[in-house]
């Protein structure tokens, strides 16, 4: 107990059969073929726990529950194969006329069995209406089977008819006489046992379309998933190739105001040295016309002061001849001095 209240219906030591309300061992419980306590934890509080959160979440218990199912069926089935073998070798063999009016006869005992199975659970229940309806149905039935058995009868001997012919149960794998009463049918088809396999192949059954059902939603839910992934993705790469663009042309953007600032530094560059060529070359013309104006103006005035010597000269050579000695110690006195002074003064002017 103490180990149960431990364990969560999501553990694998716990029966998914019999949270799903399914396991055979339950179901078969008490009959002909009891198989016994299960090897795995049944307990109904986990059952609760796990109707709880199969509410919440889908948990694909289901899909255990099928597998366990479909291993027990098949087991039965190959029990039930072997059985079918025995009986061919143990009885007479017979012709495929007299076998398919036998056949014929073994459905309308399983009809009847049915029937009044449904009857007694009916009168069981209180639908006592219901129940009178099928049994006068079984009557029906029960005079059809009288056709039948005088039909097979009259194909086959008296000795081979008195001999008791089995068949077995396809749903249960239990054998049933061909001359069985209404009452031994009646608890055969009403029967825990048979009914029991009922429950489980229907369960069964019903454990497929579920699983179906899920894996279809499953695979919907997947596709749907990779269908808004892929869609991401090229949105993605939609929004990375105009981040992209837009990346490239801010740096073409950037490469053109660059060149075009690069190409206005240049100009600039280029109109700066060409004013300070333009400007060296208006300073040098300018102090090259001063130059050439101060050579000629120093040649004009060394030119006149010449002219002006060269005047005095004449005039002093012309007095001297004129004038006496003292006059002309005078005026050679006089004319060093102008003529120093005309020095003095063209040297000022330089």
């Amino acid at each position: 107990d103490e180990t149960r209240q431990r364990v969560k219906f999501t553990d694998d030591r716990v029966c998914k059969s019999h949270l799903l309300d399914c396991c055979p061992h339950d179901i078969l419980a008490g009959t002909r073929m009891d198989l016994g306590e299960c090897t795995k934890i049944h307990d109904l509080a986990l059952r609760a726990d796990y109707e709880i959160a199969s509410k919440e979440r889908d948990l694909f218990f289901e899909l255990d529950a099928m597998d366990h199912l479909e291993s027990f069926i098949a087991e039965c089935d190959r029990r039930t194969e072997l059985a079918k073998k025995r009986l061919a070798e143990t009885q007479e063999e017979i012709s495929a006329e007299v076998s398919a009016k036998a056949e014929k006869v073994h459905e309308l005992n399983e009809e009847i069995g049915k029937l009044l199975a449904k009857a007694e659970q009916l009168g069981a229940e209180g639908n006592v209406d219901e129940s009178q309806k099928i049994l006068m149905e079984v009557e029906k039935v029960r005079a059809k089977k009288k056709e039948a058995e005088e039909e097979y009868r009259n194909s086959m001997p008296a000795s081979s008819f008195q001999q008791q012919k089995l068949r077995v149960c396809e749903v249960c794998s239990a054998y049933l006489g061909l001359h069985d009463n209404d009452r031994r049918l009646a608890d055969h088809f009403g029967g825990k046992l048979h009914l029991g396999f009922i429950q489980i192949r229907e369960k069964l059954d019903q454990l497929r379309k579920t699983v179906a059902e899920k894996q279809e939603k499953r695979n919907q839910d997947r596709l749907r998933r990779r269908e808004e992934r892929e869609r991401e993705e090229r949105l993605s790469r939609r929004s990375g190739s105009r981040t992209r663009d837009r990346r490239r042309s801010r740096s073409r953007d950037r490469r053109r105001r660059r060149s075009r600032s690069a190409s206005r530094e240049r100009r600039k560059s280029s109109r700066s040295r060409s004013r300070d060529r333009h400007r060296r070359h208006r300073s040098r013309s300018r102090s090259h016309s001063r130059g050439h104006r101060r050579a000629s103006r120093d040649r004009s005035a060394k030119y006149k002061f010449s002219r002006e010597r060269a005047a005095r000269e004449e005039s002093w050579e012309c007095g001297r001849s004129e004038r006496g000695s003292a006059d002309w110690r005078l005026e050679s006195s006089n004319g060093k001095a102008a003529s120093r002074k005309s020095e003095e003064k063209e040297a000022g002017e330089i």
